[in-house]
């Protein structure tokens, strides 16, 4: 997997990986293992409080040399205290998502910030360009957590984003191999954001439980949930089911956030609460088959890659 291009000369990083700034998951022991493998690690501020976010950032710095960055949700209403604190640091890369950048664009700017948006369809990756973004990450409706209410796949989303997109397009949603990687360059982006085959490492400070789940997880493991009050993939499980069973009934979005409550992601994911929390998760699940170290995943990502560009080169 050895590639230059826009993404490794932004990031500085060798090859074109991000893992996901993911809540319960994404602490400064999986960013500091991804960045040390010659990807790039971020931290994930969206279930932190700007306290545990310094701690963090601190650790990892300690823990790599090498890039790093954050994940901040902008919808949370503590966001530009989470920016602060990244500034504050000295953090350089931002990931930012649920929610418009344009607001903190010129803070992230005026202190040296890359900024890079998640976004669900074309007209959110042209907004976060014309905001003054570096790059974008495309997520396709395979993905685990919160997804774009269009149901856009992957496959689909990436190759019109490059088409219509000046800045560097990042692929996520259901790459959790070297061939999604491939495939994914092959589309046009010029590099990846995995969340759930790292969630499932060794170095992920989710529960055991939770990682099981997913290497326990087929095709078919995961539902998507809650259409009517924002989108969520997660492993099948009773909450997922009641959440279903609901919507197809026609319950309204008052009972649906009844149902839904508060914490649900701790528990499951950090928790490990498997009937009453919710272990978010994508459709690459299928494809994570055991708990591994990050160095030993990212092994696998370089073998797995090069097979299929050696297959791609014979067609």
């Amino acid at each position: 997997m050895n590639i230059s291009n826009r993404i490794t000369d932004l990031f500085g990083i060798k090859h074109p990986v991000i893992g996901a700034g993911m809540v319960w998951a994404s602490g400064w022991r999986l960013a500091s293992a991804v960045s040390n493998c010659g990807g790039l690690g971020l931290i994930g501020a969206g279930s932190m409080k700007p306290e545990l976010l310094k701690e963090h950032i601190q650790k990892c710095r300690a823990a790599s040399l090498n890039s790093f960055g954050v994940n901040i949700p902008l919808l949370r209403g503590d966001a530009e205290e989470l920016i602060r604190t990244c500034i504050d640091e000295g953090v350089k890369i931002v990931f930012t998502s649920a929610g418009s950048p344009a607001k903190f664009i010129n803070l992230f700017k005026d202190n040296g910030i890359t900024v890079v948006h998640v976004v669900a369809n074309v007209k959110q990756g042209l907004k976060a360009e014309s905001a003054g973004c570096s790059a974008v990450v495309g997520e396709g409706v395979e993905a685990g957590g919160h997804n774009g209410a269009d149901e856009i796949t992957t496959f689909c989303l990436i190759p019109q984003l490059a088409d219509k997109l000046s800045i560097p397009v990042i692929a996520a949603g259901g790459i959790a191999d070297g061939r999604g990687i491939m495939a994914a360059l092959a589309l046009g982006a010029e590099g990846v954001q995995i969340g759930t085959a790292f969630a499932a490492t060794a170095e992920s400070s989710a529960s055991g439980i939770y990682k099981e789940k997913i290497c326990a997880a087929e095709d078919t493991g995961t539902d998507l949930i809650f259409k009517k009050i924002g989108l969520v993939r997660m492993i099948k499980n009773r909450l997922s089911g009641e959440a279903i069973k609901l919507e197809a009934e026609g319950a309204g979005t008052e009972t649906l956030k009844e149902l839904l409550g508060s914490k649900r992601e701790r528990m499951g994911i950090f928790e490990g609460n498997f009937d009453e929390g919710m272990m978010e998760a994508g459709q690459g699940a299928g494809l994570v088959k055991e708990i591994m170290s990050v160095e030993k995943l990212f092994a696998k990502f370089i073998n797995e890659f090069d097979a299929a560009r050696s297959k791609a080169i014979n067609y």
